[in-house]
């Protein structure tokens, strides 16, 4: 009986997909199949709930199965990330447009995502004031017992660890390595052998300009077969949405969330607020909000779906090429630096709230001017380095946390809200590399307004043609 409501449950996730097949047949827009996969897949994750429980062996069961589809996608937009970052800064050296402006352009990448992290994070710190939050009022369970427990081990393999020994552990020692993605600095250790590679590039092409021009070719045509996988991959987003987000809705323990209800609306809220600022720093640059928005959508939904701001960092690049206006070099550089430098929600906004939460544990006013100084500074320091993906708000948390000599038990009692915090966080992150890399066009006149307000230049434009 078990097996066949199992089978059940995927006929009936099988007809949706082939229902958001058909959506694409009939030319619908991608934003708007991106949109009806979250929301289909919240309401049939919450009615298999409602039936089966969050725990049911039914449910596991169906889900694993599901996890084929949703997992499968973000590992396949994972599988890219390493050679999009590699290959993009690369040819922003090779592209002879924009060669002579990279390190002005890198260096107002860095600095705005800096700036909104340290933005973020003081509004991280005002949400919890807001609220009263108080670590001590969090109970512990089972699953968060445990959790401190990894957290703990996590903790020791950083503890101790100085600011030069984090920056030294950017630094590249074994490419190969980090082309794995095997340590939490990888991405931005690659971002720095694609800048020595650029900058040997430049060099030999003042001295060896045939060589160059040889070698320019090889990254255009690598670039462009990238760029074709990406499209390909990109046409599977709604389904893998729908995928990931029934997970979520059908897994997910109600009951946790409603008793840390207060922690998540104060969450919420500063993350709400943090968006208003990208968007009035684009409206600053004489830019119409409401249409970034619009175009973003589709980037920031499957943020919120995968909780991964790298897998999404595809179609962060194309957004912001074809949709947001944003010129090719600045998309590349300020996308390849955004998963992993400043991220204003996993980064800014989480350890923030945490060590507000957890200071007066310890005897310390979280709100004297001297300590709120010095957790903007931690917070924009341990900014860089953090990956973009699942777990990279931990990191971050554990790095600022140890950093202030405040208790990390905090980190393991909030893992059982993990994920519901987490994808508003990570389209957040999403959000403020957009906003990087459309306020770094402007500033250096790389910016074409003309595609920006044009409404027919979307990420949705011809990737089910292509």
């Amino acid at each position: 009986m078990d097996i066949l409501q199992v089978v059940l449950i995927l006929l009936i996730f099988t007809v949706l997909i082939f229902g958001l097949f058909q959506l694409q047949r009939k030319h619908i827009s991608f934003g708007k199949r991106a949109l009806l996969a979250l929301v289909v897949g919240i309401v049939f994750g919450l009615i298999i709930q409602s039936i089966y429980g969050a725990s049911s062996p039914i449910v596991e069961t169906a889900m694993d199965w599901i996890n084929i589809v949703g997992d499968g996608f973000v590992s396949l937009l994972m599988m890219l990330v390493i050679p999009i970052v590699f290959i993009a800064i690369l040819r922003a050296f090779t592209s002879s447009t924009f060669t002579e402006g990279f390190g002005k352009i890198s260096g107002i990448v860095i600095g705005i995502l800096v700036a909104t992290v340290m933005i973020s994070a003081a509004v991280g710190v005002g949400s919890a004031s807001l609220f009263q939050l108080d670590g001590i009022e969090i109970t512990e369970g089972n699953e968060e017992f445990e959790a401190i427990q990894r957290i703990e081990e996590r903790a020791a393999d950083i503890e101790g660890d100085t600011l030069p020994t984090m920056i030294r552990n950017m630094i590249p020692a074994n490419i190969f390595v980090d082309f794995t993605q095997e340590r939490s600095t990888s991405v931005i250790a690659v971002v720095i052998f694609s800048v020595i590679v650029g900058t040997a590039y430049m060099g030999v092409r003042r001295k060896q300009p045939d060589y160059a021009e040889k070698f320019a070719t090889g990254v255009e045509v690598i670039f462009t077969i990238i760029m074709r996988v990406v499209t390909l991959i990109l046409r599977l987003t709604p389904y893998g949405i729908l995928a990931l987000m029934l997970n979520k809705a059908a897994t997910s323990d109600i009951a946790t969330f409603i008793d840390l209800g207060k922690f998540i609306i104060a969450s919420y809220v500063a993350i709400l607020i943090m968006f208003i600022v990208h968007m009035l720093l684009i409206r600053f640059a004489g830019l119409n909000p409401f249409t970034y928005v619009k175009k973003a959508l589709p980037v920031l939904i499957f943020g919120f779906s995968s909780r991964s701001s790298a897998g999404a960092l595809p179609l962060n690049i194309e957004t912001q090429k074809r949709g947001l206006g944003v010129s090719n070099g600045v998309a590349d550089v300020a996308g390849a630096f955004s998963v992993t430098i400043g991220q204003n929600g996993c980064a800014g906004i989480y350890p923030a709230m945490l060590a507000v939460m957890v200071a007066p544990t310890v005897g310390i006013d979280p709100f004297t001017p001297s300590f709120i100084a010095m957790l903007l500074i931690v917070v924009a320091i341990g900014s860089f380095g953090v990956a973009g993906v699942g777990g990279g708000a931990t990191f971050a948390s554990l790095i600022v946390l140890s950093t202030l000599n405040l208790p990390i038990a905090i980190v393991g009692l909030l893992i059982s809200i993990e994920p519901i915090i987490d994808m508003a966080r990570t389209a957040l992150n999403i959000s403020g590399g957009m906003t990087a890399g459309i306020l770094t066009s402007k500033i250096t006149n790389n910016h074409d307004k003309t595609i920006y307000d044009d409404k027919t230049k979307q990420i949705d434009m011809n990737y089910d043609a292509m």
